[in-house]
């Protein structure tokens, strides 16, 4: 069997978490007799440099043409000044809007070794596993009008919230469907109250749960989701909710699990998809071999399971990852003991190391 990635790694931390991602990659490959081939290009500030673009059409060209694409991190102080339209994370909206991502997934799942790495008292973290199933190619950050312009002094900014009935169902019925695999309930977020978006997102979604008898819906306004999160998050079994919503609920949902390092992502359309790990490019870091490579590890976990049919690796690099955490291996964001924390290249061979022994 052969496979075709095409590998992203951005800017910050995004290249040396990549490194450690692709370690992983190379075991499984062996380990499980399938051939991978690796095309690394280049995206984000990075690609600006480079090309003078945040993406270039060869580079969304290979995607299409991919099994599946692996994304470090984009973004960084270096590019703040540039606009909207130029900055490095234009060239991953970008690509997830040519390839019509439109199913964001982020699972939290909780580990025994991590509790303490928490912020919340053990009660409340122990055994959560939810999923957040983010809208992503909708939105705020793609609706129009969308401008700055400056008139008599003042300055003025707009962005439009835009939802259509096609855009929400079609992302209910992901949801819908992968809670009918797991524990058979969706809260789905919004600001009805407020936003005519939201109500038509209300609406949308009652309309298809109709579909989904043995699911149960929970309708749930966001701000009130943030709350529940830090008050009881066991309750959330998978999370439905818009882009922007989706976006800065799993960010919180990520300190459940001891740090945002440990959250990998899907996003998902009929093509091929796209793989990354939550957090950011971490300027302040970069360079270090500080990073936490785990999220990126993961990540490749779930492209194993949802681009190149390979279930079996997947799960292997998810125990792999448990199995190391038990050892104790920390990197600095999990540890506040300096004296115990390994570098970022240290927490990839062990996992690599810890995959090899499993197929022993």
């Amino acid at each position: 069997m052969k496979k075709k990635i095409v590998v992203l790694p951005g800017d910050g931390i995004g290249p040396e978490i990549t490194e450690q991602a692709l370690k992983v990659v190379q075991m499984i490959s062996e380990l499980f007799n399938v051939s991978i081939s690796v095309q690394e290009m280049l995206i984000g500030g990075a690609s600006i440099d480079a090309a003078g673009t945040p993406i270039t059409e060869e580079v969304i060209k290979q995607c299409k043409e991919s099994d599946g694409i692996f994304l470090g991190a984009v973004g960084g102080p270096k590019w703040d000044d540039l606009s909207t339209e130029e900055r490095p994370e234009k060239g991953l909206l970008q690509l997830r809007k040519e390839l019509d991502l439109f199913t964001n997934l982020r699972p939290v799942r909780g580990f025994n070794s991590l509790i303490d790495a928490s912020t919340l008292k053990r009660k409340y973290v122990e055994g959560i596993d939810l999923v957040v199933v983010r809208e992503l190619t909708g939105g705020i950050y793609f609706g129009k009008p969308r401008f700055r312009e400056k008139k008599k002094g003042i300055t003025r900014a707009v962005d439009t919230m835009e939802y259509s009935t096609p855009e929400i169902e079609r992302i209910a019925r992901a949801a819908f469907t992968i809670a009918l695999k797991r524990r058979k309930k969706v809260v789905s977020v919004d600001k009805a109250n407020v936003l005519a978006s939201s109500q038509l997102w209300r609406e949308t979604v009652k309309e298809v749960a109709l579909d989904y008898p043995e699911v149960e819906l929970i309708n749930m306004l966001v701000d009130n989701c943030a709350m529940q999160l830090i008050r009881n998050p066991k309750q959330f079994d998978v999370i439905l909710t818009n882009n922007m919503f989706g976006d800065i609920l799993s960010d919180a949902a990520s300190m459940l699990t001891g740090s945002l390092g440990m959250l990998p992502s899907a996003s998902l359309g009929e093509g091929p998809g796209l793989f990354e790990p939550v957090h950011g490019s971490a300027p302040d870091i970069a360079g270090k071999n500080l990073a936490n490579p785990l999220a990126a590890i993961e990540s490749v976990a779930l492209m194993c399971k949802y681009a190149l049919n390979m279930e079996q690796a997947g799960n292997s690099i998810e125990r792999a990852v448990e199995r190391v955490l038990e050892q104790g291996y920390r990197t600095a964001d999990l540890s506040p003991d300096s004296s115990r924390t390994v570098s970022c290249s240290e927490i990839g061979d062990a996992v690599v190391e810890m995959i090899k022994k499993s197929k022993v």
